[in-house]
Formats: structure tokens, C-alpha cells, sequence
């Protein structure tokens, strides 16, 4: 269970917006079988608790992906975000010869400011004699983990990739004696000599090119929880540093370009530019006792050669909304842009969690539409500043934002509201369907025109009571709806009632569902066995786990600090 206070993981100056992003890699997540359930059919406590610790300084999740022990989540300023597109995720399973999510990788991938970047966050073989195995493992992993479209389609492709994680690579030849007494007398310096990781990078040819800072910290693993004593147990394993952070710039080829998909990128190499990351802290989080690990962070500064500053799309809209006239978000979309019948444009409250936590939406349809118009009953009442946010469905993040807006809608009379029942649900017979109380479906009811729905959560992360196991009263089955009706698209669900699982589960099962993800087409479903069995092999949601790697990205500007 995460502790109550996460702040320390990200640094002295999270409150004060000078970090641009935020990554953190968790192994060792609770993948028992009820827990994996329960963390797809509600959200899991590491996952709210980011979220909560990071959502009122401004930092919305951008991409977040699990299998099953291991979880990614990246966060970003939101004024980034139109900045951070083409999001994709990847898992790869390496445990029981590739049948088992407790070890292998999980990255996520998108091109920053015109940079493809990729995160990837390991749990490797543990143990001093499966060194080999280790290896092998990530060989793996850089080989079967493929990114659709771009240039950048394996992780090494990348301008910049971070690997960090429980990577497991242990101290040769020093019995456990001899360890703690250098680390007790502070003589570090003596077991990096014989750190696995350090030795492979000098023979290893798939660790060339990775970097890492100084390790100035004592080793993380092993101790025993709740204490900051080194293992006692009758195992008594040798202190480590398994818990790391590498990162890798990727080898510039020839200085003239041979063909167009390389244009840019080869001018800028011969040009003279390049892309550069500097480490500012390595350090160890020695204060947390929650886990026989304690948490490793680094916070690096990114400086591109050239930044891609102008966003896809670029949102027009009053300051003040006192009439539902003013209710009109008229938008301008970039020559280059693609655009996609799924796009929507959504109100968003200033502070929002990730892209699906919005107050309403409208669906952006026809090729040539210059405007949305949000009708009074779906607008908020709130009395806050709001945002609104354009979203790609081809590539999987908001590529424009508003400036900040008052909503202030005089009520002249109560908005009759439709309740719950009188929506009829499309799903399958044996499908859950969990109903939130006081939240409106988010399609239309068939034959009304307008395609717009008012929420409070997103429906891949149904807001949790401070009761840890909510109740199952809101359960229900619905009958499947009669071949050939009509249904309405949502943004965020195929039904018209929030799913127990999120529907970007039914497009890929790897990918987790607070993934920016595309909405699937109506009809798809994914029925109650189909979770349980989901939840078992760990293709869903994130759940609770000890944090051992983290890292930050700070300050944009011509340098983007990571």
C-alpha cells in the first residue's frame, strides 16, 4: 500500500512547476489474484495516489501501462501536452519463458517537442547467478517491444531512451561481510568494481551507448521492510544496487541524409546539433521503509537541437461564458494534421487528472468543422477556471488547449436530467456494468442529435469512496441490445453505462486503461470471465507496489530539464 505522503519521491521543487514531466517505473505491484481483479474493476492505490499528489500542481498523466507486477505512469505539465504526441505503450512478459508478467518490461514512447523519446521500465531476473539471464531478457525486450508509424519503431530508435527499474544485477565475489563493511565505512567506490552492471557495460554489446550517473548512494536492496536494516533473514542476501537508471542518445548516422524520412533528423545531425540529456541528481529515497527496496530517482535536463513549438490544433473561445451563446469553441487545425471522425473537444477543470477526466465533450465530426457548440445542460456549474482540451484519437493525446476560461451559466430553470434507468445498455449478458451514482451516460440517448456528455472522473478510473473495498451494490447485467440498433460513440465508453473494464482494453490488451487511448467502435465488449481471466495474466490495470525507480523532467524552455 502506498504511504500517505509521496511528495519526497519528487523532489524539493514539485509544488513550484520548475520539473516538466515526471516518470515513474513501480516493480514488485500485488498480482495475487483478488487484487488483480479488484484493480480492474476499480483503479489501483498507486496509480490515485500520483494522481493526487501531482494533479493539483498542474501535471496530468499522460500514459500508463501494467503488466501485471510492473507499472509505468509519465506525467507532464499540462501545458506540454499539445507537445507530446504519438503516444504509445508496450509490455513484454519474460517470466516462464515469456508466459508471466512478473518480469519483463513496460515502456511508453512519444515525440517530444518533434523528439521521439521513450521510457522503459524493467524487472529482470533476480538472483547473482542469472547474470546471463538478465541479458538475454532485455535483448528481448528491445527486440519484441515495436512502435507503430515514425521513425522510431524499436525502443533503440529513439533519441533519448531512460531504462531504469529493479534490473537486478548484483555485487560479484564480495561475500555479504565484506560488503556491508565498505558500505559502512563508505568505501563505494570498491564494490562498483565488481557491480554486474558496470562490468557488462564493457562486454555486453546491447548495453553499449547506455550511460548512468554516479552511484553515490549505498546500495537499495536488501532490507527488511519497515527498517532501514540490510537483509537479517536466514537468506541473508548481499546488499545490491539492483534499483537503476541508465539513459541512451542515439548514435547519429551519416551528416547528409540518404532518404526523406530522414530529412530533418539528418540535416539537424549535419548541422551540428544534437540532442543532449544532463544528469543533475542520482540519489536514494533511504527514508521509505514500505518495501525490502528503497526508491531511486534522478532528475535530468533534456536540450533539443530544435523544438516544435506550434501546436496541431489551436482552440479560439471566450474568457468569460455568462451566456450559452458563448458556449462556442471554434478551433483552426495545422495543413499536416490528420484528422479522425473519433477527435472531441472536451471541458476540462483547471487541475484535470489525464485526458479522459473532463466535465463534458463533443464529438468533432466532418472534415471541415471549424466549431463545436456545447448545449446549456451539459455545461458545468462549478465555480472554477476550465480548459478546454482537443483530442486526437489517431494520436492518442490532446494536440491543442485553450487558455483558461470562466464558466458562469445563470440557471433560469432546473435542467431536467435523464436518470440512470432510462438508458438501455448495449452489452453482453454475462458483461458488469458498474453504475456510478450521479453520473450521466456518456452517449446520447438514440435519436437525439447532439453527441456531448457531462462527467465529473473518467470512466477508466471510477472515483474511489474512503472505503477501500467499495461496495458491489452498483453491479448490474444488462441485456445484449437487439442486432442492428443504433448506438453512439463516447470517447470513453462503448455502453452507455461506465464499464467495470475500459473499453481501450477490448483495442489491446496490453495497453492499461488510463492509456490515452482511442475509443473502440460500438458493440465491442469485454464480459466478466474475461476480466477474471485478464486479471490473472495481467493485462489490465495497475495496482500497489514499492516504488523503486523515478524519474523526473524538468524546466522546458530552449533546454527541457528530464
Amino acid at each position: 500500500v502506498p504511504p500517505d505522503d509521496i511528495t519526497p519521491l519528487f523532489g524539493p521543487n514539485v509544488s513550484d512547476g520548475s520539473v516538466d514531466m515526471f516518470i515513474i517505473g513501480l516493480q514488485e505491484v500485488n498480482s495475487m489474484i483478488n487484487k488483480r481483479l479488484k484493480d480492474v474493476l476499480f483503479s489501483d492505490q498507486w496509480s490515485e495516489r500520483c494522481m493526487d499528489t501531482l494533479s493539483p500542481f498542474g501535471y496530468v498523466l499522460v500514459a500508463s501501462q501494467r503488466m501485471q507486477g510492473v507499472l509505468l505512469l509519465v506525467f507532464s505539465k499540462f501545458c506540454h501536452l499539445p507537445f507530446l504526441r504519438g503516444v504509445q505503450t508496450q509490455s513484454t512478459r519474460t517470466g516462464l519463458g515469456g508466459y508471466w508478467g512478473n518480469k519483463g518490461g513496460v515502456s511508453a514512447r512519444m515525440t517530444m517537442f518533434g523528439h521521439p523519446v521513450c521510457f522503459l521500465n524493467c524487472h529482470l531476473p533476480a538472483h547473482m547467478r542469472n547474470l546471463e539471464q538478465r541479458m538475454e531478457d532485455f535483448e528481448s525486450i528491445l527486440q519484441q517491444q515495436q512502435f507503430e508509424g515514425g521513425l522510431a519503431t524499436g525502443v533503440l530508435d529513439h533519441d533519448v531512451v531512460f531504462w531504469f527499474g529493479d534490473l537486478n544485477f548484483r555485487i560479484e565475489d564480495y561475500d555479504i561481510h565484506v560488503v556491508k563493511c565498505a558500505i559502512d565505512s563508505n568505501k563505494l567506490p570498491l564494490l562498483l568494481e565488481r557491480d554486474q552492471l558496470n562490468m557488462a557495460k564493457n562486454t555486453e554489446s546491447i548495453l553499449e551507448g547506455f550511460l548512468e550517473g554516479s552511484l553515490k548512494f549505498p546500495p537499495t536492496y536488501k532490507f527488511d521492510v519497515g527498517t532501514h536494516t540490510y537483509d537479517t533473514s536466514a537468506k541473508k542476501r548481499k546488499p545490491a544496487w539492483t534499483d537503476r537508471i541508465l539513459w541512451r542518445l542515439r548514435r547519429t548516422g551519416s551528416p547528409v541524409p540518404t532518404h526523406n524520412a530522414a530529412l530533418q533528423r539528418g540535416l539537424t545531425s549535419w548541422l551540428g546539433g544534437a540532442t543532449k540529456v544532463t544528469q543533475h541528481v542520482y540519489r536514494s529515497h533511504m527514508g521509505f521503509t514500505i518495501s525490502d527496496h528503497k526508491p531511486v530517482s534522478a532528475t535530468f535536463s533534456l536540450h533539443f537541437p530544435f523544438k516544435v513549438e506550434v501546436p496541431l490544433v489551436e482552440l479560439q473561445v471566450n474568457k468569460d461564458w455568462s451566456r450559452v451563446s458563448d458556449a462556442t469553441v471554434r478551433f483552426t487545425v495545422a495543413s499536416t494534421y490528420q484528422r479522425s471522425s473519433w477527435d472531441w473537444v472536451a471541458i476540462y477543470k483547471v487541475g484535470f487528472r489525464h485526458h479522459k477526466d473532463y466535465q463534458a465533450y463533443i464529438w468533432v465530426k466532418g472534415e471541415h468543422t471549424t466549431q463545436v457548440t456545447f448545449s446549456e445542460e451539459d455545461l458545468p456549474r462549478d465555480d472554477c477556471e476550465y480548459m478546454l482540451g482537443y483530442y486526437s484519437n489517431n494520436m492518442n493525446s490532446i494536440v491543442g488547449l485553450s487558455t483558461s476560461i470562466q464558466i458562469k451559466i445563470p440557471i433560469h430553470s432546473p435542467t431536467s436530467r435523464r436518470s440512470d434507468s432510462s438508458d438501455v445498455s448495449s452489452e453482453d449478458d454475462s458483461t458488469l456494468v458498474l453504475l456510478v451514482p450521479c453520473s450521466r451516460s456518456p452517449s446520447p440517448k438514440n435519436g437525439k442529435h447532439h453527441h456531448r456528455h457531462r462527467r465529473s472522473r473518467s470512466p477508466a478510473v471510477p472515483a474511489l469512496s474512503s472505503n477501500p473495498l467499495p461496495s458491489l451494490q452498483g453491479l448490474s447485467l444488462h441485456p445484449r441490445c437487439k442486432e442492428g440498433q443504433s448506438h453512439s460513440r463516447s470517447p470513453c465508453s462503448v455502453a452507455k453505462k461506465e464499464r467495470l473494464v475500459s473499453p481501450d482494453t477490448v483495442q489491446s490488451p496490453t495497453i492499461s486503461p488510463l492509456s490515452p487511448r482511442s475509443p473502440v467502435s460500438p458493440g465491442g465488449g469485454v464480459t466478466a470471465p474475461e476480466a477474471l481471466i485478464a486479471a490473472i495474466i495481467g493485462e489490465h490495470r495497475p495496482a500497489q507496489v514499492s516504488p523503486t525507480g523515478v524519474k523526473q523532467i524538468g524546466k522546458a524552455g530552449e533546454t527541457d530539464n528530464a
